[in-house]
């Protein structure tokens, strides 16, 4: 019997499925225990068709000079239907004889930015101006928000509005390596994840059990090929520490990647003639956040409030500065402000063990996990050692 405390995992294709179903150009992974070892597939009515012949990774196929074309001259066996594999998928309850979903990226690397919307600015200064205290944070909220006059939107970062600002900030005493990157020329960009480290739709997501200020960053994640082409799109949770983080920026990499950090999925939606850059900038990504404790968040995330277009985000992540020879993904950054308390007036949001983040946008499907400790979720041992052995092992290169 079902424990109506705790929140569900997807256990059908309806949980996933973007608003149209299967009628964009959806691929994915899986992995399947009859070959020990993870296939391309591409999402389609009859199911997800193993394409692992003609890809064996997913950033070959990325990596094609026309992706989607390439994908409709491909052909395979179905693995399952789709409502099998996400059945199948979460782990507590999984059949390891069957196929399940896995995230569907492998040899790119993982970057993200930061601090690429306004709300997320505010936050990150609130962040580092109470030093990760999250009872502290109401108040200097009040105090950053008076100092910017309510609202920063609509200022252009490197614009010479934004030079007189900084200039303003600085005589205040208020400046801040946040401010830099969010109203400075140069973006914020980071590596999220080592290599095949994220995780897929339906696994768990991790946190640190030392922190105690933590929650989801629903992004949209840009997928990039290694001449800079931007060839699709998925969605991400950008697991983020606030606490760490806010003791110093140079703790960044102990805040964002731990065990199960990063999620990535459920699909990567590739760029055709019904689907493009410009419906990633009309998106609008929804948050929702369950908790056994009945506690629950809403949230959406416009990607029309971005303060940097995804283009140049991409333009700053990857050219003649720096080459990334199996593509990149990209994630865009979150409006998302997690002060809705939780467990204390104050204290704003933070996660519960068990809780369930479902992260939705239209053209894109939902991407579901739920929460647990870093230390405790599934370890990672699926590195590109073990990847590239079982391909051998297949006879496929």
């Amino acid at each position: 019997m079902t424990d109506p405390s705790r929140p569900d995992l997807p256990s059908s294709a309806a949980d996933v499925l973007p608003d149209d179903g299967t009628a964009g150009t959806l691929v994915g992974r899986a992995f399947d225990p009859a070959v020990g070892g993870p296939s391309v597939v591409a999402i389609r009515a009859a199911g997800a068709v193993d394409l692992s012949a003609t890809f064996p990774t997913m950033s070959r196929l990325t990596e094609s000079a026309d992706p989607v074309a390439a994908l409709a001259a491909a052909s395979g066996p179905v693995l399952g239907t789709l409502d099998d594999l996400v059945a199948n998928t979460p782990e507590a309850t999984r059949d390891p004889t069957r196929p399940w979903l896995l995230s569907p990226i492998d040899l790119h690397v993982v970057k993200a930015a930061g601090v690429t919307f306004p709300v997320s600015l505010i936050e990150r200064v609130i962040e580092e101006r109470t030093r990760g205290d999250a009872e502290a944070a109401g108040a200097v909220r009040e105090e950053v928000l008076a100092l910017f006059g309510g609202s920063i939107d609509g200022l252009v970062p490197g614009s010479p509005e934004a030079a007189r600002l900084k200039s303003l900030l600085i005589e205040r005493g208020w400046w801040s390596q946040y401010l830099e990157v969010g109203i400075g020329p140069d973006a914020e960009l980071f590596t999220k994840a080592p290599v095949l480290a994220t995780v897929g739709p339906g696994a768990d997501v991790g946190v640190l059990a030392a922190s105690e200020w933590n929650n989801p960053e629903p992004e949209l994640v840009l997928v990039v090929a290694s001449d800079g082409r931007i060839v699709g799109a998925t969605l991400g949770n950008d697991v983020n520490l606030r606490d760490i983080e806010g003791r110093s920026a140079l703790l960044l990499g102990r805040a964002k990647d731990n065990n199960a950090s990063a999620a990535v999925g459920p699909f990567i939606r590739l760029f055709d003639g019904g689907y493009g850059l410009d419906d990633v900038r009309r998106a609008v990504v929804t948050l929702v956040v369950e908790g056994e404790d009945g506690f629950r968040l809403e949230a959406s995330s416009p990607l029309e409030r971005i303060s940097r277009d995804p283009a140049d985000l991409v333009a700053q992540a990857i050219g003649p500065h720096h080459a990334y020879p199996d593509g990149l993904v990209l994630y865009l950054g979150t409006l998302f402000a997690p002060i809705q308390d939780r467990d204390a007036p104050g204290h704003g949001f933070t996660h519960h063990v068990g809780d369930v983040v479902t992260i939705r946008e239209a053209r894109l499907g939902a991407l579901v996990n739920r929460v647990r400790h870093s230390e405790d979720v599934a370890p990672w041992t699926w590195g590109i050692g073990a990847l590239f052995g079982n391909l051998a092992e297949r006879g496929l290169r």
